[in-house]
């Protein structure tokens, strides 16, 4: 079974549900000590919205002093609510999705760079959209192939100072605000998967962990795509 080292010392934003939760909670069984940050009134360790600069600074300060230190950054947070045609997205709201789903990771990777300086791993969650598009979230989709850019380049920037940076891209998962939709609708989004299922929280924790881990210590500026071979579909490889 793949570990981190006993002891690590995480911070995990978007903590307080869905993939966030499941990876704090798998963390703790492997005895790291783990912070999870997420909004204000979420009931998360450090509450903040990380959209705001000083606001991701403080976070990252009060959960290294709770901590001792830091390990390890897990950049899940994000949010996907915004639903327009880009001809007609307001301005307020693509700005608001792209502090959410890109600034913030930069934000809080900023902050916790001179504390991971040396030995430092960074996972940061994207998505599909990224590389294939998203009808009605162009903004989303725009920011998570921001969050590859941005898991590119601190991987080149910081390797000379000990830091491994890569990256996720989920397919659906099996959140509770997909289990939450119409079976029908569910059925009709897995016809495009080829293993015909939605990846578990355990499987996304799972993945957190390896890219944490010793096992994938000469992994770094990589995104890993776990969709359940939905890619196949859109290659023809597929039948």
């Amino acid at each position: 079974m793949v570990k981190t080292e006993p002891g690590m010392r995480v911070l995990v934003t978007g903590a307080a549900g869905g993939i966030g939760r499941a990876t704090c909670e798998a963390l703790v069984e492997l005895k790291a000590h783990v912070i999870g940050v997420d909004l204000p009134g979420t009931g998360a360790d450090v509450e903040a919205d990380l959209a705001d600069d000083t606001a991701a600074a403080n976070a990252v300060a009060e959960a290294v002093e709770r901590l001792g230190g830091l390990d390890a950054l897990v950049g899940v947070a994000g949010k996907v609510d915004t639903l327009h045609r880009a001809d007609r997205f307001p301005v307020d709201a693509f700005r608001a999705d792209v502090d959410a789903n890109l600034s913030a990771q930069f934000f809080v990777a900023q902050a916790a760079f001179p504390h991971l300086r040396g030995h430092g791993t960074i996972v940061f969650f994207s998505s599909l959209a990224a590389r294939d598009g998203l009808p009605g979230q162009a903004a989303y989709a725009a920011a998570k192939a921001g969050v590859l850019g941005l898991t590119r380049t601190l991987a080149g920037e910081w390797a000379d100072a000990g830091i491994r940076v890569n990256a996720i891209m989920p397919g659906l998962v099996a959140t509770p605000k997909v289990l939450a939709l119409p079976p029908e609708t569910t059925q009709r989004m897995l016809a495009n998967v080829p293993l015909g299922r939605l990846a578990t929280l355990d499987e996304l924790a799972g993945t957190v962990i390896y890219l944490l881990s010793p096992a994938s210590g000469y992994m770094t500026g990589q995104a890993l795509r776990l969709d359940g071979g939905a890619g196949l579909m859109r290659s023809g490889l597929h039948r």
